[in-house]
């Protein structure tokens, strides 16, 4: 069993607030800022949950599908996944996926059916099942 820690701090009301996010177990980023207006308008060098949400996303789908293709016999060189939440009144709604990958000898039924077993073993996307409808898109390059 792996635990991973984050933390957040707020400090006043939702709209006039602020506040700051620290990944704990690695201490890759301390103190990230984030503000109502970053999930809801411009970024402004500001993060948001939902940005935290689809960088995970897009890293757990990319080890996901990088495991399903390799157990298939095509090992990737490279796979590039875009991941986009959708926030809107409150409530996230749509996770999209796009992926753009390289992987030598494949053919698009195959590239399909890994995608396919990809999104049903990536732990997000399980985590999102039934909340958040998943899209998954993608390609050969």
């Amino acid at each position: 069993m792996a635990d991973r820690r984050a933390s957040a701090d707020w400090r006043g009301d939702l709209f006039k607030g602020a506040g700051t996010v620290s990944a704990e177990s690695s201490g890759l980023f301390n103190n990230a800022d984030v503000t109502w207006a970053s999930r809801t308008e411009e970024a402004d060098g500001k993060t948001s949950p939902e940005e935290l949400i689809a960088a995970a996303h897009a890293a757990c789908f990319g080890m996901a599908l990088s495991n399903e293709l390799s157990s298939r016999g095509s090992d990737p060189e490279q796979l590039h996944v875009d991941a986009t939440l959708s926030f809107e009144d409150g409530k996230v709604t749509t996770m999209a996926l796009d992926v753009d990958a390289d992987v030598p000898g494949l053919d698009e039924q195959g590239f399909e059916e890994a995608l396919a077993a990809a999104e049903e073993s990536c732990p997000v996307s399980n985590a999102l099942r039934g909340n958040v409808e998943v899209k998954v898109t993608g390609g050969l390059g």
